[in-house]
């Protein structure tokens, strides 16, 4: 028990002392439990259309007024975080266990399997992403579900993580450590597990922080273009809907700036955390104060 209390007590003292990660931990874990606030609290009713209700302004019931459709934007913009969370989180975590999985295989083992990764991973790369998202998803339009979008994304993100962990594993591989558990009888998946994954923990998670945000970034750009699922309340979706309906023009700031503000909280948090997480991957960016 004292054991587990000092490594607490330890814990506690390095997100005190990194600030950057504790900060970006502090606005995305802000924006889960405004979430789930939601989702306990706010009946998914309200965030359904009502027709013949004109738009409101602010007030006590409805604390961010509503839309042309008479839908409490609170509501929608609290379901929109979860599900802009979800497909972020979903398809950032999918796209790096490939990326982590084809970077250890082509790192590690090399030959003709690293050419054909790192060849399939270069010219992937030089291809706008985004233009193929917009190509797939405008031939399914109008079918589009929140699974699939979450796996359309997943896919094409998969290669920078690939070539980042096979530059890492290329160049720990060779490592005195890496040599000794060769001879000492591991096997190949021993050494990935035992050896190389434990040292790139820290560089996994800054890459699956980097991973998320290129995926809701992705995801935004494809809900903005009007190519999202049409009756999910995701935060891109209702930003499109006050587009499409001139809520600028209209001055019904409302509509479009809580969803606004949503995006630029979680990619600020996404950024300390990534710039958190550097730290303790490199920490002579923390004695130099970067």
């Amino acid at each position: 028990m004292n054991a587990l209390r000092e490594r607490l007590w330890g814990v506690a003292a390095y997100f005190r002392g990194n600030t950057k990660l504790l900060s970006g931990m502090s606005l995305i874990l802000a924006l889960v439990l405004f979430w789930l606030i939601g989702f306990l609290v706010v009946s998914p009713a309200r965030s359904a259309p009502l027709a013949g209700l004109p738009s409101q302004l602010p007030s006590w019931q409805y604390p961010l007024g509503t839309d042309t459709h008479g839908r409490d934007l609170l509501a929608v913009i609290m379901m929109g975080t979860g599900f802009t969370l979800r497909i972020g989180f979903v398809a950032g975590a999918i796209g790096l266990g490939l990326g982590t999985i084809l970077g250890f295989l082509s790192g590690y083992y090399g030959g003709l399997l690293d050419t054909v990764i790192k060849w399939t991973g270069d010219v992937l790369l030089t291809i706008p992403i985004l233009a193929v998202l917009v190509v797939v998803a405008a031939m399914l339009a109008g079918t589009m579900s929140l699974n699939f979008m979450t796996l359309l994304v997943a896919s094409l993100s998969w290669m920078l993580p690939t070539r980042a962990i096979r530059a890492q594993v290329l160049s720990m591989r060779e490592q005195a450590y890496v040599q000794v558990a060769r001879l000492s009888g591991m096997n190949h998946l021993e050494v990935i597990v035992k050896e190389l994954m434990p040292n790139l923990l820290p560089y996994l998670a800054a890459s699956f922080v980097v991973t998320s945000a290129g995926a809701v970034l992705a995801l935004i750009g494809l809900e903005f273009l009007g190519l999202g699922p049409q009756d999910i309340p995701t935060l891109g979706m209702t930003i499109y809907w006050a587009t499409s309906y001139a809520a600028i023009l209209r001055g019904m700031w409302w509509w479009w700036a809580p969803p606004a503000v949503i995006i630029a909280v979680l990619f600020v948090g996404l950024f300390l955390v990534s710039a958190g997480l550097d730290e303790i991957v490199n920490p002579k960016l923390k004695r130099r104060g970067i």
